[in-house]
C-alpha cells in the first residue's frame, strides 16, 4: 500500500452522506505549501476505487486536525452533508471530545478554561490570555484528568469553541503542555512529527437522517498511546 493512501481499516463510519476517518498523525487535512498529499484527496482516492467511479468522488472538508494531531475526522459525500453540517460546527451543536496527555498534574482534577487568543501569523503560534485582549479571539473547554501512567496524565478536553490550536494554547497556558509538542512549551518534541493530542469522539446528528450519532475514534497504536488502553476502558 502506498503511504499517501488510506484503507477500510482507518474508515470509522460511512454511509452516502458522510465518511469519518480515523486520521494519522503526520497527515494534513487539506492541501498546503507543503504539497504533501492531503487526507481530502486520500479520501478522495479510496472512495473512487470502492465504488469504481468514473470521474473523482465528491468530498467536503467539515472541520479540521492539526497535521500533528490524530484521531476522529469527518468528511461529507454531499454538498448537502457538507453544508448541513458545517451549520452544525458553526452552532455548536457538535460534542468534541479529545485526549490529551501531558507530564504536569493539572491543580484541578477538572475544570473549565477561558481564555482570548491571539494568533501569530509569522510563527503561527497562537498565544492564550487570561483576560480580554484587543484583537484576541473568545476559547473555551472543558478538561478532566481521566486517570495517571507513568508519571503522565490522561486528560479528557471538550472544546466548546473551535479556534486555530486552541487546545495546544489553553493547556500550555495553564502549565500543562501536551506531550510532544515542543512548539507549546514542551521540552522536547516527537521524532514521528506527532503531539499526544487525540480527537477521540463527535457526538450530533446526522444530517439527513436526524438521528443521534457518536463516532469513536480508537488510541494510535504506536507504543505509547496503547499503554493508555486501560485508562479509557
Amino acid at each position: 500500500m502506498n503511504k499517501s493512501e488510506i484503507t477500510d481499516k482507518e474508515v470509522i463510519f460511512e454511509d452516502n452522506h458522510l465518511i469519518a476517518i480515523n486520521k494519522k498523525a503526520g497527515d494534513i487535512v487539506q492541501v498546503d505549501e507543503t504539497g504533501d498529499v492531503s487526507l481530502e484527496d486520500m479520501v478522495k482516492i479510496y472512495l473512487k476505487k470502492k465504488y469504481d467511479k468514473p470521474n473523482d468522488a465528491y468530498v467536503g472538508v467539515i472541520h479540521r486536525l492539526d497535521r500533528p494531531v490524530s484521531g476522529m475526522i469527518l468528511f461529507a459525500k454531499t454538498s448537502k452533508a457538507l453544508e448541513r453540517m458545517n451549520k452544525f460546527f458553526q452552532d455548536r451543536m457538535v460534542k468534541k471530545t479529545y485526549f490529551a496527555i501531558v507530564r504536569q498534574r493539572p491543580r484541578n482534577a477538572e475544570g473549565k478554561l477561558i481564555n482570548w487568543l491571539i494568533r501569530n501569523r509569522q510563527t503561527r503560534v497562537t498565544k492564550a490570555f487570561p483576560r480580554e485582549v484587543k484583537g484576541g479571539t473568545y476559547a473555551e473547554l472543558d478538561y478532566a484528568i481521566v486517570g495517571e501512567l507513568n508519571g503522565f496524565y490522561l486528560l479528557r478536553v471538550e472544546p466548546l469553541t473551535g479556534r486555530t490550536h486552541q487546545i495546544r494554547a489553553q493547556l500550555a497556558a495553564m502549565g500543562c503542555p501536551i506531550v510532544g509538542d515542543n512548539k507549546y512549551g514542551y521540552p522536547r518534541g516527537s521524532s514521528m512529527g506527532s503531539i499526544c493530542l487525540h480527537s477521540r469522539s463527535l457526538a450530533f446528528t446526522h444530517p439527513i437522517k436526524k438521528e443521534k450519532m457518536e463516532l469513536v475514534a480508537s488510541l494510535p497504536q504506536d507504543g505509547f498511546w496503547d499503554k493508555f488502553e486501560v485508562l479509557v476502558g
